[in-house]
């Protein structure tokens, strides 16, 4: 019985860990990230105030942050879902260690789930008291993805047939464990273009201010200590830095784009690869062009968290490709 729920909530874990992450990106892009001032409740209380006397009273705590109900309730949203991820993460790791020896992963990958969890919450609560810094929030996305990632590498280990691994050539072995790394680079520049407010820093394509090179400033770009909008010096972030954090993601997107597009050449070439194969070319392609269609139509609403969503469908199917190749081992009793 342990063992099955286990199972169940490994599945339900990797679908909730979707979830949240396409809704922090809804709540960051619809400029809700602080829609409360406060964490883990909004105004001092765990929901959203909205009675006359609530208000009141979360305006005399707050005097100086304007009450923006919408945006308050989309960003408590993403924290109750959060926080049910995190009472599903703390079971998954109780139960799995009460029945390691039906896992077919370490349990100690359980540990490891719930250490980030803890540290996700920690980001999450500095996401608000430090007012968005870009490298704590391109954290707290990067940390979302990892446990979507680990989450997902679970449950297609106790739910996939692991009886025959697909003969893989050497080469292509490596090649399908580089992706992993690849794409998460390419997430986390990503990230960093969002959080620092660069997505349309220039909006033609595929030059910028119709150059190939344009002016950029990478110093000030990539420079991690600094607040929102600024620059290392404390003055404003100028537009040749966000210009360089957009031509940097552009740049990262077309390796991602050409490295990927190698890998499923060669994964076509053999049959037990190719259903995923054709999965990972059409998620590939439209995030291609979504993100093209981003720049052109000045980056609608709609279109920015699907942008998300592809980037983290692209996860998942990369962790899956990646849990085909990967031997079965099942004896984790003295582990």
């Amino acid at each position: 019985m342990g063992y099955k729920l286990f199972k169940n909530l490994c599945l339900f874990g990797a679908i909730l860990a979707l979830c949240v992450v396409v809704l922090g990106a809804y709540v960051r892009l619809s400029d809700a990230g602080l829609g409360c001032p406060d964490w883990p409740g909004c105004y001092g209380t765990l929901t959203v105030p909205q009675s006359e006397i609530a208000i009141q009273q979360a305006q005399a705590l707050h005097p100086n942050k304007p009450i923006e109900v919408a945006k308050a309730w989309k960003e408590m949203a993403h924290r109750y879902l959060a926080g049910s991820l995190g009472l599903v993460v703390l079971a998954i790791f109780v139960l799995g260690w009460r029945n390691k020896r039906q896992l077919t992963v370490s349990p100690a990958l359980t540990t490891a789930l719930l250490i980030i969890i803890v540290l996700q919450a920690m980001l999450g609560m500095w996401t608000v008291t430090m007012l968005l810094k870009p490298v704590i929030v391109s954290a707290h996305l990067l940390g979302g993805l990892t446990t979507l990632g680990l989450l997902t590498w679970m449950a297609h280990r106790h739910w996939a047939s692991h009886h025959q691994i697909p003969s893989t050539p050497p080469h292509l072995k490596l090649m399908i464990r580089g992706a992993i790394f690849i794409l998460l680079l390419q997430v986390l520049l990503g990230g960093w273009t969002s959080t620092n407010y660069a997505a349309l820093a220039c909006t033609d394509f595929p030059t910028c201010h119709g150059h190939w090179l344009p002016e950029m400033d990478f110093q000030d770009a990539f420079h991690l200590v600094r607040e929102l909008g600024q620059s290392a010096n404390g003055g404003n972030l100028t537009l040749a830095s966000l210009t360089a954090i957009q031509w940097t993601h552009r740049i990262g997107a077309l390796i991602t784009f050409i490295y990927m597009l190698s890998l499923i050449v060669q994964l076509l070439k053999l049959a037990a690869f190719r259903k995923i194969a054709l999965l990972l070319l059409c998620l590939l392609t439209a995030q291609i062009m979504i993100g093209i269609a981003n720049l052109i139509l000045h980056l609608p609403l709609v279109l920015a968290v699907l942008h998300n969503l592809g980037a983290a469908l692209l996860v998942i199917t990369t962790i899956v490709l990646n849990s085909k190749i990967t031997e079965h081992q099942h004896d984790y009793a003295k582990t």
